[in-house]
């Protein structure tokens, strides 16, 4: 017989509902009973996915892009794998066939994926970093867990690294904390009220978790290493009493009706053809149903031709070798085979078909149009492999003030690119593609020179896409404001030097000193009455031609249509004439640009002309 629960999963006596028939036949049918799902939430880089891989024995952390987990991913851990090494678990009533752990995004875009992931979790495990306490992303998961009202522990991690701390592998808190000097224990003592404070803040009273007496009022706090495997036990022994008293008081032990899930990706298996990744969060799905899931046209049905099981203690994104099922019963993570998966949209729902398909079509539409992005007349364009990526993306750059013109799922096409080059801002003018990838006439069409000012970001971790992209942004920027400060005519105010005549006309060479600002080539001259002077043709310093001065340099200058003794004279202070359009550039938009002494000769320039005409450059 083959269960839809790993091998070893004890049975209660006491309860009627046994393991259900996974297909078999000439077995009876019997109720199954609900594996609780726990989501594992925190900051960035605070150790989620070494804690699981500390679980399951797996190494999931270094394959993710980034070290950041890019997806949420499932993994089933059987009881007898919990309370193995535990004594006082193994004298529990159990009752749950074991954990189904979601392994949540790590880094602060996947908001959304997160919310989600504590929708669909029954508990959830807070990963804090001990020595760094509440960061802003654990905060935005400890909104969400209030939001969902989702029962949680808080994991405090890395203790050890904590200065001086004594490694005892695998031992329980307790045992490790025992053997600490006393100002070790102190340490250990203040992070942990550290972080009972941050809760009590957040209106969450809580406490180390061997001092709460009644869970049900109290957060446990459990001190752990995932590297060092400290702490471990402790944690999963508290995941499991809580799962025993919120589960027989608040969830629904047994599972019937038609199954539902979340897609988690869509792959293409050799043998297989293409099939998708799911949770499995309610119900039962078994070989041979007719399921409905989300396309771009709208919603599809197709046949299950297959379902293939991760193995106990597996990550489901990253296992390469599955058992062939006939059924499966929530919670669980499945793989699924069937006809037509390659138009199915990542991160969408998939329900079994019983009764009333129009209903379900409804249904599934409704979730879909439920997606959180806001789009703008004109802004970027967003291609992604899941709805829940393309929420973060979006998200993420609605934070940072950045407008999204088009937001989907799928690969780059060519109908991307040629929207993309009708985008009349250039900064605007780029394609943030996330996993997904960019087809081969798009890519050609990317090579031909009309394509040169369209930009295109690619990658499978978010916040380096989107770092790379403002990083560009910044620097579009900065190229169009320093060509276009170029082209402007700059305040400057020269003194002309005595013994200093190299030419007296056509044109006159003179030797000054810029007194302030920025002295350029080809710019008119004037006196401090107005009176023009001629036009400077060249700058030379040590007879190399530059093409600008500044202030406190002396340069020698020659001057079209001047002649010294009638135009120009020893001791002469002389302005730069700024065309009147430039100064209205200046004064509105690049003031901020301009050194202190050459907005001060700016606004000498400025009172000398308004002095005829008060609205002069205004």
């Amino acid at each position: 017989m083959v269960n839809f629960q790993p091998r070893g999963y004890p049975i209660n006596p006491k309860r009627k509902s046994v393991f259900r028939n996974s297909g078999d036949p000439g077995m009876a049918q019997q109720p199954a009973i609900r594996t609780p799902i726990v989501c594992v939430l925190g900051h960035v880089d605070h150790g989620k996915t070494s804690l699981l891989d500390r679980i399951r024995g797996s190494s999931v952390v270094k394959a993710e892009a980034g070290a950041i987990t890019q997806h949420i991913g499932a993994t089933i851990v059987p009881i007898d794998s919990i309370t193995g090494s535990s004594a006082s678990m193994k004298k529990m009533n159990i009752s749950v066939p074991g954990l189904l752990f979601i392994d949540t995004p790590g880094h602060h875009a996947f908001t959304t994926l997160r919310a989600r992931g504590g929708a669909l979790a029954d508990m959830a495990i807070l990963v804090v970093d001990l020595n760094e306490g509440f960061q802003p992303q654990t905060l935005e998961a400890l909104n969400i867990l209030r939001t969902y009202k989702t029962p949680f522990v808080v994991a405090a991690t890395k203790i050890d690294r904590l200065p001086g701390w004594k490694v005892t592998r695998d031992a329980s808190f307790l045992a490790s904390y025992a053997k600490q000097n006393e100002r070790v224990m102190q340490n250990v003592e203040t992070k942990i009220y550290e972080l009972v404070g941050t809760l009590s803040d957040h209106g969450f009273s809580s406490e180390r978790f061997d001092r709460v007496s009644d869970f049900t009022r109290n957060l446990a706090i459990v001190p752990i290493s995932a590297h060092t495997g400290e702490g471990i036990t402790d944690l999963l022994l508290v995941m499991i009493g809580l799962a025993q008293r919120y589960l027989e008081k608040t969830l629904k032990l047994s599972v019937e009706g038609p199954g539902a899930g979340t897609i988690l990706e869509v792959k293409d298996e050799r043998g297989l053809g293409m099939t998708i990744d799911l949770i499995l969060f309610d119900g039962i799905l078994s070989v041979g149903d007719e399921i409905a899931f989300a396309t771009n046209d709208g919603v599809a049905t197709t046949k299950v031709k297959a379902l293939l099981k991760p193995r106990p203690m597996k990550e489901i994104l990253v296992e390469d070798r599955f058992e062939r099922v006939k059924s499966v019963v929530a919670a669980s993570g499945i793989k699924v085979s069937a006809p037509g998966l390659d138009r199915v949209i990542a991160g969408t729902p998939v329900r079994v078909v019983r009764g009333d398909l129009d209903t379900i079509r409804e249904e599934i539409s409704r979730e879909m149009s439920e997606i959180h992005v806001t789009l703008s007349p004109e802004g970027v364009v967003i291609k992604a492999d899941t709805i829940g990526a393309l929420e973060a993306i979006c998200a993420e750059l609605d934070a940072k003030k950045i407008p999204v013109m088009r937001a989907e799922v799928g690969p780059v096409s060519r109908h991307d690119i040629i929207d993309t080059m009708t985008i009349k801002n250039p900064h605007y003018r780029a394609i943030i593609s996330f996993n997904t990838p960019i087809l081969p006439d798009a890519a050609d069409l990317l090579r031909d020179p009309s394509c040169s000012n369209l930009k295109t970001f690619s990658g499978r971790v978010i916040y380096k896409i989107i770092d790379d992209y403002l990083a560009w942004q910044d620097e579009s920027k900065r190229k169009e404001e320093q060509q276009r400060f170029e082209q402007i005519i700059l305040p400057a105010r020269i003194k002309v030097l005595p013994d200093c005549v190299f030419r007296q006309s056509n044109p006159a060479v003179v030797g000054i000193r810029v007194i302030g600002g920025t002295l350029r080539s080809n710019v008119e001259i004037i006196h401090l009455d107005g009176r023009k002077v001629g036009h400077i043709k060249t700058i030379q310093l040590h007879r190399e031609t530059i093409q600008e001065a500044v202030a406190g340099q002396e340069v020698a200058i020659s001057v079209e249509g001047a002649t010294v003794g009638r135009q120009i004279d020893i001791e002469d202070d002389l302005y730069v004439d700024i065309p009147e359009r430039h100064v209205k550039i200046l004064e509105k938009e690049l003031l901020s640009h301009l050194p202190i002494s050459a907005q001060m000769i700016l606004d000498e320039f400025c009172l000398l002309k308004r002095r005829q005409n008060p609205f002069w450059g205004k």
